[in-house]
């Protein structure tokens, strides 16, 4: 049995489970008046989740973790698209462990559905990288049943690559038939004067509430915008197209690292679900 360590645990998010618990409660005490819990009746296929340190995005964060535990969908696998930052591994890279671990235990690698993908294995790739593994905490904090996932890092963000990815999601749940839910995980404008991130940043918004992933890509790269999980947000604007006729977007919540640590120079944080208005 191979079991991936946390390697981020203690600058991300705390050390220890309880100092988790502290943070989260915390968080989501503060969170709990704006969170729209009536989202929790839709039919969810997926959301864009912040993956800064809990201290900065977790405010953003746990609106999709509230909606989701408030669910009476239980979902069986959580696919993690995430941004690689390290540069290691295959362009679309899955992980070869059977767990990842946390400080509240081991989550189970959903195997069955990372073997049909076809996309190469390529543990080096995970094995550094943040921005998938802090969404594991606060999925063991939010939900009380047992789940699976499939962590999916993209080191090349291309429409094209995005499409592919979307579509193998797709056609490998038709086999499968499990309750699925992609989360793409990205942080938007960073080191910005927080007018100009916003600025930034609507431009991509923009995109993303149309289901327009070309137009996504074209706003990040034309403008040179700093959205760090532009594959992953693809991913599931494309996967959702997929799944629903007429998928909604609802943004839950934005922000920046301002607003936590005082700054000129700021990193924005926006979270967006995904559902089926048709259940």
């Amino acid at each position: 049995m191979k079991i991936r360590q946390p390697a981020v645990a203690g600058r991300f998010y705390p050390a220890s489970k309880q100092e988790i618990i502290t943070q989260l409660e915390d968080i989501y005490r503060k969170e709990k008046p704006l969170i729209d819990a009536g989202l929790a009746e839709k039919k969810i296929l997926g959301s864009i989740v912040p993956h800064a340190g809990y201290m900065f995005s977790g405010y953003q964060a746990v609106h999709f973790f509230e909606i989701i535990k408030q669910s009476k969908q239980q979902f069986d696998t959580f696919i993690i698209v995430n941004p690689n930052h390290t540069g290691y591994g295959a362009k679309i890279a899955l992980d070869d462990n059977d767990f990842w671990e946390t400080p509240f235990g081991k989550v189970e690698i959903d195997t069955d559905f990372s073997n049909l993908l076809g996309f190469p294995k390529s543990p080096d790739a995970h094995k550094f990288e943040h921005s998938g593994e802090v969404m594991l905490p606060m999925l063991q904090f939010f939900l009380d049943y047992t789940y699976k996932i499939v962590p999916v890092t993209l080191s090349h963000q291309s429409y094209d690559n995005a499409k592919k990815l979307a579509s193998r999601l797709f056609e490998v749940n038709k086999i499968l038939k499990k309750e699925i839910c992609v989360i793409a995980s990205s942080d938007f404008s960073h080191f910005v004067k927080p007018e100009t991130g916003r600025e930034l940043d609507a431009f991509v918004v923009r995109e993303i509430m149309g289901l327009n992933a070309k137009g996504v890509e074209k706003e990040v790269r034309s403008k040179d915008i700093s959205v760090c999980g532009f594959g992953p947000i693809m991913t599931l604007i494309e996967y959702s197209k997929l799944l629903a006729e007429k998928p909604k977007v609802k943004l839950l919540k934005r922000g920046h690292s301002g607003e936590v640590s005082p700054s000129d120079s700021v990193v924005d944080y926006i979270s967006m679900l995904f559902y089926n208005e048709d259940g």
